[in-house]
């Protein structure tokens, strides 16, 4: 909460996180939440979950950290202990190889997890409508800094779709009906588009 006010369009990216974390639900798709330093600057915002008691579940832990990245030793060994992959390799790093990224301030934490996995060599794609910074100078410039690294600018509609392939998938209608509820909400960064 300590955040809400301060962040550029904060209630569009809280209603995409909503959607993409329902989204990730339905998919089953793994979700991993970290807290900048919880202790002073407070917990994730349960408008963020269609269901807030998934917040710290053992399907969507929290981790606290200090590091602005979120690729902190405890979730290193979390995204390891989740591998659902019959590989050999221990490290569930080199086995998932894309990553979706949503959340707060773009251009410290967001920006520094975007290119630690991009040095590790993953896809990494950042969701333009689920993030954002105090400033939107500082959204803007960490946003073309991360795609010069190598990382994918989409919006959340256009990762649920491509998560799905197409529209013989199982959970299609599911998924349309939330992007039809999301679609419906005011989104701040279309009309920030507008001339």
């Amino acid at each position: 909460e300590r955040f809400r006010p301060l962040i550029y369009q904060m209630e569009s990216v809280v209603k995409t996180s909503k959607y993409m974390t329902s989204v990730a639900k339905t998919l089953d798709i793994p979700i991993v939440i970290s807290q900048q330093y919880t202790k002073v600057f407070g917990n994730t915002l349960h408008d963020c979950f269609d269901d807030p008691t998934d917040i710290g579940s053992t399907k969507y832990p929290v981790f606290d950290k200090k590091l602005f990245s979120m690729l902190t030793p405890d979730v290193k060994a979390h995204l390891k202990l989740t591998n659902d992959h019959d590989h050999d390799d221990e490290n569930l790093l080199t086995n998932r190889t894309s990553y979706l990224l949503m959340g707060i301030e773009t251009h410290v934490c967001v920006q520094q997890t975007a290119l630690d996995l991009l040095e590790l060599g993953h896809d990494v794609h950042i969701l333009v409508d689920g993030v954002s910074s105090q400033q939107p100078l500082d959204r803007e410039i960490a946003l073309q800094r991360m795609t010069q690294a190598g990382a994918f600018l989409t919006t959340s509609q256009s990762a649920a779709f491509m998560l799905m392939k197409s529209a013989e998938h199982e959970n299609f209608k599911t998924i349309s009906k939330l992007t039809v509820a999301h679609m419906k909400e005011e989104n701040a960064f279309n009309q920030a588009l507008l001339p």
